[in-house]
């Protein structure tokens, strides 16, 4: 019996697929796009975490994760994790490994470096003096290549100013939180399950040595890389699509 509730959508049918979102972030933001693609050969899971102020601890949203998915019939799966979803899915692996049939980490970490703890303590002292337009700015500075960024008229930066600034989800600040306690870094040589690690090399939030750093200490693992920022699915779409569905199609999973 899990006590942090979550909100979860189920698409398409054929072998089960659980997303695990980043913070900050939710299903629709960081997989929207996504899912009709993964939809069209298996069962997708998508489970929002809390919007609220639930505390959060990294078992507690494994386990929650993986009881949404067998509650919806999805009894083995594997896990597409983006961000802090990385570590949600490597605990939720560690934990669960009846269930867990193999993993997709882009963009991710087993414990935070000092850059992303001390983001993730700007986003909370910024929430917490309802700085909403400081915080968007911090994101957008963060989660984008400096690339793309300066390859937006400016009028474009603004308006994602505004548009961030006003739909910052309720549940970000406990999970800005939850990053600075995260550590899964005994989990990763137990892993026994096909791993893709993705790292985005222009990621400005999270440095691409976190990713390196997994992928090394997961046995077996696969390592490839996009050249974008941390919000690679706003980027570079189409190239991030490619690999999740190629090693998922490669594997069988």
């Amino acid at each position: 019996m899990t006590t942090i509730p979550l909100h979860t959508t189920v698409h398409g049918s054929g072998p089960g697929i659980v997303l695990a979102h980043g913070a900050g972030g939710g299903i629709e933001s960081n997989f929207g796009t996504l899912i009709p693609v993964l939809a069209a050969a298996h069962t997708v899971v998508a489970s929002d975490y809390p919007g609220d102020d639930t505390p959060l601890d990294l078992d507690g949203l494994a386990d929650a994760l993986v009881a949404a998915a067998v509650d919806a019939g999805v009894e083995t799966f594997a896990i597409v994790g983006f961000s802090l979803g990385t570590a949600v899915a490597v605990r939720a692996a560690a934990r669960h490994p009846d269930r867990v049939t193999g993993l997709l980490l882009t963009a991710g970490l087993a414990a935070p470096d000092n850059r992303a703890r001390s983001a993730v303590r700007a986003w909370q002292d910024l929430l917490d003096r309802g700085a909403h337009e400081s915080f968007a700015r911090l994101v957008l500075l963060t989660g984008f290549s400096t690339e793309f960024v300066n390859g937006l008229p400016a009028e474009t930066v603004d308006e994602m100013v505004r548009q961030t600034a006003a739909s910052i989800p309720r549940g970000t600040r406990r999970q800005a939180a939850l990053v600075e306690t995260v550590d899964t870094t005994a989990d990763l040589p137990t892993l026994s399950v096909p791993t893709l690690v993705i790292a985005t090399t222009a990621d400005l939030l999270v440095d691409p040595a976190n990713s390196r750093a997994l992928a090394a200490a997961v046995p077996g693992a696969e390592y490839a890389e996009i050249a974008a920022g941390h919000v690679v699915m706003v980027e570079r779409p189409g190239e991030w699509e490619k690999l999740l569905t190629g090693f998922l199609d490669r594997h069988g999973l």
